[in-house]
């Protein structure tokens, strides 16, 4: 049948995932960086991932398509409610079990030490763990009152002075915008940000588009919680520079 659908065009694409999180029928995901339009039974043809393109990518077209299955779809969003139980799923592992890192006093204050050949030992300045919000508890003690710093993974392995410029003094909570559900970040920082006293909240998050999902989930959360703190938000290049800091 001849019907509107989605048409995503690959090459204005930039990977940010914002429409992925958009469309409420789970039609569109990240494959190999692009916007791909899954099946046309998920499509509904209302457009609602439109807005959202920053970079006019996506368009409603007349053409052949299978007809839009609401059983088909309502079976997809199951199936992702699933994963996402098995995601918050806390019990078993003892690596999951929430803990604060207690340092001496010496070490946590000193940054770096020499020894005799000139060469400077770094230290870790994590405070807790777990650190992937897939496995961080929302009722963890140190979440409340905490300096939140929220970072995709990248960050830091490309910045240099991760721990001591961002890490330090800070509750981390780390996540991969471009291969996790967005979608699930943003309900988990939800629940975070409204069950504990969040103080101040920090964003990194790597120069590529397909990085700003992280932003996106954190904005939206702070908005579903009604959490007003004060918020940073800086983009690290590829190269390990801070392409802006805001």
């Amino acid at each position: 049948m001849k019907r509107k659908i989605v048409e995503i065009d690959q090459e204005k694409c930039n990977g940010c995932g914002l429409c992925v999180e958009a469309c409420h029928e789970g039609a569109i995901e990240l494959r190999d960086g692009k916007a791909v339009l899954v099946s046309d039974e998920y499509c509904d043809g209302l457009g609602d991932c439109l807005p959202e393109c920053p970079v006019g990518a996506i368009s409603i077209i007349e053409r052949e398509a299978a007809e839009y299955n609401h059983e088909l779809v309502l079976k997809r969003m199951e199936e992702r409610e699933r994963k996402k139980k098995a995601h918050a799923h806390a019990g078993g592992c003892p690596g999951q079990r929430a803990m604060q890192i207690e340092r001496s006093t010496g070490k946590s204050e000193i940054k770096e030490e020499q020894d005799n050949n000139g060469n400077r030992e770094a230290f870790s300045e994590l405070n807790q763990w777990p650190v992937q919000l897939n496995l961080i508890n929302p009722n963890a003690s140190y979440l409340d009152g905490a300096d939140l710093l929220i970072a995709a993974d990248c960050c830091a392995y490309a910045y240099g002075n991760f721990h001591r410029d961002f890490i330090k003094g800070r509750v981390t909570v780390i996540g991969c915008p471009k291969l996790d559900d967005n979608e699930y970040y943003a309900e988990k920082l939800t629940e975070i940000f409204s069950q504990n006293d969040i103080r101040s909240i920090t964003v990194t998050r790597m120069e590529v588009p397909c990085c700003g999902g992280i932003v996106h989930a954190v904005r939206t959360a702070m908005l579903n919680a009604q959490k007003i703190v004060p918020y940073r938000e800086v983009i690290i290049g590829i190269d390990g520079r801070t392409v802006n800091d805001r």
